[in-house]
């Protein structure tokens, strides 16, 4: 037997750790994961691996990996194929590609959203690229994760960079964590800073229908709402701040527009700002704890001693990302932003502004872009609509951008290194409806490790590699500071072959090879081409095989950023970057719209599916989801070993399931309109009263009779967007739970 070789790498998939891993390879075989542990500082959290990277092994290098292309030979989604070669793939690729853009032009063409490779270089963008140079394609905006967020942050602020590196919470007098649960998503490594904070003796609040593994584990104070009622909860923490004058009138009067109606746009009634709703003068409702109890279910003793505290600032109040994936998304979102400006919690150490929470800490390598024959994009979460009626999108009604509406519906889609095409998209049956239909997208090119639900709907099936088959260049999310190398740890599998290699042959067939690879003949020339254009601007960072050969490199010069801390400092020099220079409580983008079910102020609006809908009297419980410890997203899920650390069930609270007959691991059925689900019942009072719990992204598995026996929430889900971002409701579902 050889010597055992270390190897660092990174995990590369859309998983908030991106963690510092140590393969210990002999003989070509990994025998065994390590990572980093212990260390780190306040600004330096040690990127140390949870269990699923410890499992990465199991995960990816196994006996059910694709190994070689197929093509399909049965209806779409029935998973029949048979073997090709990659010659054979890409000659039928390439024709498939020349006749559909020549017949429907380059709109037809869809690279979909996929994150199973969030790395430097994807199949997605790598696709995208390819397509540029052929006259362009239909782009994408938003994500699946944070619509909504972002877009009100664009709204209110002008832009979403409205994040603070997580040391400066810890000069917080509270931490408020909504509906954010980075234990579990290992969000950039921040429980680092929050365990910091608990030690300090920071007071931590968690708001969250459900008590996350976060809040167990920081021991914080949880505050369980109905979900979608957000902005109701807000208004209420408002009512109290605004009627006990406990609000930055400072701040409010010369950074904001639409707290008061002296501050709101001229010509706007003066009934339109956020005081007169909060008070009642605007509806005849005023917005006590008393109403925002009634609506959130949280006691009206909790919101005004949760106000009265955020108001003492500073005050972090950190968004997570669940919150704002309802159907009324948006004003939830809106209304964290605007308790951090009423509270004066912007632009201060401490304080925290709420919205995306995106900053600039470090410049990162990228891909060149070619010049873009096209920007026409539509929101990612609409892209089966562009399937169906895309030719009747509109930028009016369905948010297309770069054009007033689509001249073609899709007609040629690829899906590379993703679950979304059918796994972790809504409405999996209606979905799966529409990809089944040849006549409307007429050709799909799947790249994948597993036989996934996605995949089952290839016409042309491709074996990737694995980020220990493969080189690439990671990044954080957004709160770290470190770039991470992927070095290759064992040989690919069978015929797997990572995206870049395969393009490049294709380009080969579409007579643009020169202009794609740009004199790069290997996915390494790029990532060092890339890494040292970056150099000049972070000199920092050592020369790339330094870099490569260490596995990556932890920024030791991070400063710390204040989201808008130069606004705060010195506004007259420093505006917002909105059409008014100010924080836009009010919109005037949306007043002008003149549609009653968009407020352009921050106001709670009931969701569809949610605890006010009449359709509840039919499906009573309301369902959510979340991001469990044992898969990134639908990673994972097919990993025996996983499946013990958070087995898949749904959550119900004691009362709610002993008024169905049901008890502890009993096999339910969980269902709508939409679909069916089977899987074994958890009863929890770390759950709020009418609400059910189900973690995503379990793997789709239906039964003869189409019902799913694996508990895959997207069954259950919408295909109906949030009203102003297009973004993804997902976690707004009303359901029925029967015993079996």
């Amino acid at each position: 037997m050889s010597e055992v070789k270390i190897i660092p790498t990174t995990g590369r998939n859309n998983c908030g750790g991106r963690c510092r891993i140590f393969a210990h390879v002999q003989d070509g075989r990994i025998i065994k994961l390590t990572t980093e542990c212990g260390g780190g500082d306040e600004k330096h959290p040690p990127l140390t691996a949870c269990v699923r990277g410890m499992n990465y092994d199991t995960t990816f290098l196994n006996d059910r990996r694709l190994l070689y292309p197929m093509k399909r030979t049965g209806e779409r989604g029935s998973g029949s194929f048979e073997r090709v070669t990659w010659d054979e793939a890409l000659d039928i690729i390439a024709s498939e590609w020349k006749r559909i853009r020549g017949t429907y032009g380059p709109l037809s063409t869809y690279s979909n959203y996929a994150t199973g490779i969030s790395a430097m270089m994807s199949g997605t963008g790598l696709i995208s690229r390819l397509a540029d140079l052929d006259g362009g394609l239909l782009r994408r905006y938003n994500s699946y994760s944070t619509a909504c967020l972002t877009y009100a942050a664009e709204l209110m602020y002008g832009t979403s960079q409205s994040g603070s590196t997580m040391d400066t919470v810890l000069d917080s007098r509270l931490i408020i964590l909504w509906g954010h649960n980075p234990q579990e998503t290992q969000f950039d490594h921040s429980m680092h800073q929050l365990r910091m904070a608990k030690e300090k003796g920071i007071p931590i609040v968690c708001i969250d229908p459900r008590r996350s593994d976060t809040c167990r584990v920081l021991q914080a104070e949880w505050i369980g709402l109905r979900p979608a009622t957000d902005a109701a909860l807000a208004a209420g923490m408002a009512y109290v701040i605004m009627t006990e004058k406990l609000y930055d009138e400072e701040f409010v009067t010369r950074c904001c527009m639409g707290f008061t109606p002296e501050s709101l746009p001229e010509g706007i009634p003066a009934d339109q700002c956020y005081f007169a709703y909060l008070s009642g003068e605007q509806d005849g409702v005023p917005k006590t704890p008393r109403w925002a109890e009634e609506i959130t279910g949280v006691p009206a003793e909790t919101i005004v001693s949760l106000a009265r505290r955020y108001a003492r600032k500073p005050a972090a109040l950190i968004c997570g990302y669940g919150a704002q994936r309802h159907a009324n998304g948006e004003q939830g979102a809106r209304a964290q932003i605007m308790l951090a400006c009423l509270t004066g919690n912007v632009g201060i150490r401490g304080g925290w502004a709420a919205g995306s929470g995106y900053y600039h800490a470090h410049n990162q390598p990228q891909m060149p872009e070619v010049h873009l024959r096209s920007r026409v994009s539509i929101p990612c979460f609409l892209w089966t609509d562009a399937i169906v009626r895309g030719r009747t999108m509109t930028a009016e009604k369905d948010g297309v951008r770069g054009a007033q509406r689509l001249n073609t519906d899709i007609k040629m889609l690829f899906n590379l290194a993703g679950n979304c095409l059918i796994n972790q998209h809504s409405d999996i049956n209606r979905t799966a409806e529409i990809l089944k239909d040849t006549s409307k997208c007429e050709f799909i090119v799947v790249s994948d490790l597993f036989m996934t639900s996605s995949a089952m709907y290839a016409d042309i099936l491709l074996p990737g590699i694995s980020f220990l088959e493969g080189e690439n260049i990671t990044m954080p999310w957004e709160r770290g500071s470190f770039l991470g190398y992927n070095n290759q740890v064992v040989e690919p599998l069978g015929e797997c072959r990572f995206e870049y290699d395969w393009i490049c042959d294709l380009a080969r067939r579409l007579g643009l090879y020169e202009e794609f690879a740009a004199g790069h003949a290997t996915v390494r020339d790029w990532l060092r081409d890339c890494y040292e254009k970056v150099r000049p601007l972070e000199p920092e960072l050592p020369d790339f095989d330094t870099f490569r050969r260490e596995g990556g490199h932890e920024y030791r010069d991070t400063p710390s950023v204040i989201g808008f801390e130069a606004q705060r400092r010195d506004f007259e020099h420093h505006r917002f970057p909105t059409r008014s220079g100010k924080v836009e409580i009010f919109s005037p983008e949306i007043w002008e719209r003149h549609n009653p079910e968009k407020p352009p102020l921050p106001a709670y609006v009931p969701a569809f599916e949610g605890h006010e809908d009449p359709l509840r009297q039919r499906y009573p419980l309301q369902l959510i989801g979340w991001h469990t410890r044992r898969r990134c997203h639908s990673i994972g899920d097919n990993n025996p070993k996983l499946e013990r650390v958070d087995p898949q069930r749904v959550w119900m609270h004691p009362e709610d399931a002993g008024a169905r007959g049901i008890g502890e691991g009993d096999m339910v059925e969980v269902f709508n309109d939409r679909g069916r689900t089977r899987l074994p019942a958890h009863l929890s009072e770390n759950l709020v009263r009418g609400v059910a719990a189900m973690a995503q992204g379990a793997w789709y598995r239906p039964d003869e009779d189409g019902t799913d026996t694996n508990g895959s929430i997207n069954v259950l889900t919408t295909l109906r967007p949030t009203p102003l971002a297009y973004g993804n409701p997902q976690h707004s579902n009303l359901v029925e739970i029967v015993k079996l």
